[in-house]
């Protein structure tokens, strides 16, 4: 019930944030990482068991992706240990940790997929259960969740 609860959040978070987002988004920026204006909480990263906690979580993560029967499909193709690695380095600094993500903008790196908001709720649950499997706290879960909700309206492009 929390997974549905704090997917549901994380959405209307999203929504919530969409103004600020956007004029963030007007300008420039140097990665995708950086594009969302929400600072991390402090001690996130060493929370988070730094980059080699955010390394293991993100593979377990990609494993439960492609194994997910709502959205596995769309992770068919897909390399999981290329996957990993961006999402690791991603995680990493939107945390507060040393990692440069050098990936595409989450507007383009969705582009040519038709992710819904369901898809975009189940892949936060999936993400959920890999937290809970390395027994992170529900409230780092949340602030983590929080870093990366302004995502949703880059990444969700099909109603």
């Amino acid at each position: 019930m929390k997974h549905l609860v704090t997917a549901t959040a994380l959405t209307l978070l999203a929504m919530a944030s969409g103004h600020a987002i956007a004029q963030t988004l007007a300008t420039p920026q140097p990665s995708a990482a950086s594009a969302y204006p929400v600072a991390p909480a402090p001690d996130l990263f060493d929370a988070l068991g730094r980059q080699a906690g955010i390394r293991t979580l993100m593979d377990d993560f990609a494993l439960r992706l492609k194994a997910d029967a709502r959205i596995g499909q769309q992770f068919q193709d897909t390399n999981l240990t290329q996957l990993a690695s961006q999402l690791t380095d991603q995680v990493c600094q939107l945390a507060g940790g040393p990692c440069v993500y050098k990936g595409p903008d989450m507007k383009e790196a969705h582009a040519n997929m038709d992710v819904t908001r369901a898809h975009f709720n189940a892949l936060v649950e999936v993400l959920q259960q890999s937290l809970d499997a390395r027994g992170v706290p529900f409230h780092r879960q949340n602030q983590l969740l929080a870093l990366l909700a302004p995502m949703h309206r880059d990444v969700v492009n099909t109603r």
